[in-house]
C-alpha cells in the first residue's frame, strides 16, 4: 500500500498539495505515482513567476519506463521549484512527500486547497485503479 499523509490533500491525477504557513501551497507527486513509475532519471520544473491555470501541465518526470506531465492542482503564481531535481530526481523515490516536492505556488483562489482529495478520497481512488 502507499504512503498517503493524513495531513496532505491529492488530486485523481497523482499529485499531492501541502499549505504552509505562509497561504502558499507546496505540491509534488504522490508515493504511488513515483512507485509506479519507477526509477525517476529526469524531472523539469516550471520557472518561478509562471502562472498556472488549474489542471495545466505544469512539470514533467522521467523514468527509465516512461515520461509524465504532472499537472497543476491550482491556479496561481509559481513562487518557487525545486531546482535540486534538475541533478537528483532519485529524491523523489525516496522523499517524494518531503525533499521531493516540485513546486510552491501562490494560489489564486483561497478556497482551492478544499477542493481537492482528502487522504481517505485518494486511497479509495488508488484502490479503485487496482493499487
Amino acid at each position: 500500500m502507499s504512503n498517503v499523509p493524513a495531513e496532505l490533500r491529492y488530486t485523481k491525477t497523482h499529485e499531492w498539495v501541502r499549505a504552509l504557513p505562509d497561504g502558499t501551497l507546496e505540491i509534488g507527486i504522490t508515493d504511488h505515482a513515483q512507485h509506479a513509475l519507477g526509477d525517476l532519471v529526469f524531472v523539469e520544473v516550471p520557472e518561478t513567476g509562471r502562472t498556472l491555470t488549474l489542471g495545466e501541465p505544469f512539470a514533467v518526470v522521467e523514468s527509465v519506463k516512461a515520461a509524465s506531465d504532472v499537472y497543476s492542482p491550482v491556479a496561481g503564481e509559481v513562487i518557487a521549484t525545486n531546482s535540486e531535481l534538475g541533478t537528483t530526481p532519485e529524491v523523489i523515490n525516496t522523499d517524494a512527500y518531503g525533499a521531493g516536492w516540485l513546486m510552491r505556488i501562490k494560489p489564486s483562489d483561497a478556497g482551492a486547497l478544499s477542493k481537492l482529495l482528502s487522504a481517505s478520497d485518494y486511497e479509495t481512488q488508488i484502490k479503485a485503479e487496482g493499487g
